[in-house]
């Protein structure tokens, strides 16, 4: 409903009367929460309205605004008319958390991915999610992880979509056309399942008060996934993934009886209401395409596997298991260790090189050969339905002799093509001009009152209200020789005048006195001495351009900060902040940190980092031990390393 820019309002403050009445609407609408008996004691009774409040506040935060908007949707361009509901939690960046049509409240995906089990999750392949994401309705033959189905997905019911890639994270929304619950078989069915309202990536998604873009999915839900572990789900899912040979190593869905894929089944978005059959497409096949022996489609996965491991090693050597954090689920074996570096130069070879076609069949088996038979890795079940692997032999021959291959330019699931020979992150053009410039970090003093009688020359100079270390050594040269203070024993010892002694030698220091009573000073010490005197400033030139034409700020220079910390238990986010100062823009960053490091990056701003009148600053985080591929990535900016500090919080002795 969203692929099209809606024409939204001024939004308006909601009044607390309107809030708490919509909250008590949702809450009663998806029921929430359990009526409490009439029976129950007063302790009971005032719980359940605390808890009540407490919900409602969830669901509908008190900064809420409202705004009308009015939008197009479906083949016939039906106008569309509602209520939008904005708001945010926790200091949070405002975000759309509800849509109402029709008098009917609809959750966005950003109150999805904070309130686990709102709505009944369905799941379909990630190739089915890209045409849901283009605007199409999930076609019946696209449902995955049943049946059963989830009980509550009944006709007319609001459902949350997810992939089978990721499965405890919604990211879309919609309403069941059909009984989803009472289905017993999908594959040879036809017609609409779920017809789309909204999704992650559409236009109610990227709107925000602040102009900013839309949130990223998170890589998991935790609320989500204990859904799906009590129900079953999980582990349905994570099978349906292994025995299909996951859509990461090119599996396409398989057809339905009547020989159309669930991708034409699932594509509603060339379909006009109630006339499904118009959905369904045929993949195109070439007859004439070679196939490949058994022996070539396992050699093709051991290679692709080999070459992941190796391009982590040559592009992290000094990262703690060169970049890769464990345990490795079977998902990020193959979307970031194999999948990527498979040589398939034409969908022919995409279609043959999927791992259902190997000898093991799925992904699972394919990590036991590599852990029984090669000695490569070392692998663990883990909760019964999956094994990861726990460490990987970087010392093998098959690793440290390995000679990388030529690979297609294509998309991946972490961005573009990883697999690019020994260029692998060099070659990685991310659109920023701040790569291969220069900086230099100018370093000014500014004097203070007490100072001011030593920059008092008469000169050009003087009237300078900034200097350079070269400069402030060169002023203060020529007031000891227009007042004659050099020492007629040793040149190098400077005799204190009134001047000097209230201003520099005011008796703060611990030398203060020594050098009072003496009368005299080093002159190196009494240069030294002004510098920590006088306030200091600081400007960031690039490209060698003049010093002079760039406006310098007040304090020492600040450096870029690197934090690593633990997040969820033992998994290691890398963060980086203090980047505008150094005039990098943290996105083009982030993308490029997202496609060297192979996982997941976003930008957010920093909490408290600025004042309501000052520009935000903002903060890149990245999954995982990433800090050699931040500096590395910094470098290219120009960016040296003493202008770099590193906090690592995973370990005892902290810092750097």
């Amino acid at each position: 409903m969203f692929k099209k820019k809606p024409q939204v309002k001024a939004a308006a403050p909601l009044r607390s009367s309107d809030r708490r009445r919509l909250a008590d609407q949702v809450i009663d609408d998806y029921q929430l929460e359990e009526p409490t008996a009439s029976n129950a004691t007063p302790e009971v009774k005032a719980e359940a309205t605390t808890a009540h409040t407490s919900l409602r506040n969830s669901l509908l935060p008190d900064n809420l605004q409202s705004a009308r908007f009015t939008t197009t949707h479906g083949p016939e361009l039906k106008k569309a008319s509602g209520t939008v509901y904005i708001g945010s939690h926790d200091s949070e960046e405002a975000r759309i958390l509800w849509f109402q049509i029709e008098g009917r409240m609809y959750p966005s995906v950003y109150t999805l991915w904070r309130h686990p089990d709102i709505v009944p999750l369905l799941h379909t392949p990630d190739i089915v999610i890209k045409k849901l994401q283009g605007g199409a309705d999930l076609m019946t033959p696209g449902l995955a992880g049943g049946p059963p189905f989830p009980a509550r997905a009944k006709k007319g019911a609001v459902a949350a979509i997810a992939s089978l890639e990721r499965p405890s994270v919604p990211v879309a929304v919609g309403v069941c056309e059909i009984d989803v619950s009472a289905l017993g078989r999908v594959q040879g069915a036809r017609g609409h399942a779920v017809e789309s309202m909204h999704w992650a990536g559409d236009e109610l998604w990227s709107y925000s008060p602040s102009e900013r873009p839309g949130k990223a999915p998170p890589e998991e839900i935790e609320g989500w996934a204990k859904v799906l572990d009590g129900s079953g789900l999980a582990q349905e899912t994570e099978e349906l993934r292994n025995d299909d040979g996951e859509e990461d190593g090119g599996v396409p869905l398989g057809s339905n009886n009547n020989g159309h894929s669930a991708e034409g089944q699932a594509n509603g978005e060339h379909a006009a209401a109630g006339n499904p059959e118009d959905a369904e497409t045929t993949p195109e096949r070439t007859a004439d395409a070679p196939e490949m022996t058994q022996k070539e489609i396992d050699d093709a996965f051991r290679n692709a596997f080999l070459y992941g491991v190796y391009h982590y090693k040559q592009n992290q050597p000094n990262a703690p298991n060169y970049g890769l954090v464990y345990p490795l689920s079977q998902s990020f074996v193959m979307s970031n260790l194999t999948q990527p570096f498979l040589p398939a130069f034409t969908p022919e070879q995409s279609q043959q090189l999927q791992i259902k076609k190997t000898s093991w069949k799925n992904i699972k088996k394919f990590i036991k050969h590599m852990d029984k038979q090669e000695k490569l890795v070392k692998s663990k079940e883990k909760d019964g339905h999956e094994t990861v692997i726990m460490d990987i032999n970087f010392t093998d021959a098959a690793i440290k002799d390995f000679k990388p291959y030529r690979l297609p330019k294509k998309e991946t699931m972490a961005g573009t093509a990883l697999g690019r020979g020994e260029k692998a992150t060099e070659a990685i053009d991310t659109g920023d001009d701040a790569v291969g410039r220069k900086l230099q970090v100018v370093s000014y003093f500014k004097p203070t009152a007490k100072l001011q009688p030593l920059f008092s020359a008469g000169n050009t100079a003087s009237k300078q209200q900034l200097f350079t270390p070269p400069e402030v050594r060169e002023l203060v040269t020529a007031y000891i020789e227009r007042e004659n203070l050099a020492s007629e024993i040793n040149k190098r010892l400077v005799k204190l005048n009134p001047t000097l002694g209230n201003a520099v030698f005011d008796g703060t220091g611990s030398l203060d006195k020594e050098v009072l009573a003496k009368g005299s000073v080093p002159r190196d010490a009494l240069i030294d001495r002004v510098l920590k005197a006088m306030a200091p400033a600081y400007a960031i030139v690039r490209n060698g351009t003049d010093p002079s034409t760039s406006k310098a700020k007040s304090g020492a220079p600040p450096k870029i900060h690197i934090t690593l910390e633990t997040r969820s238990g033992s998994k290691t986010v890398t963060k980086v902040s203090g980047l505008e100062t150094y005039h990098i823009n943290p996105r083009p960053l982030a993308e490029e940190l997202r496609k060297v490091c192979a996982g997941a990056t976003s930008v957010e701003p920093l909490a408290g980092a600025a004042k309501k009148t000052e520009r935000e600053v903002m903060e890149v985080m990245v999954q995982g031990p990433q800090k050699d591929a931040v500096v590395k990535a910094l470098e290219r900016r120009g960016v040296q390393a003493r202008w770099v500090e590193v906090l690592d919080k995973t370990k005892k002795g902290k810092g750097r």
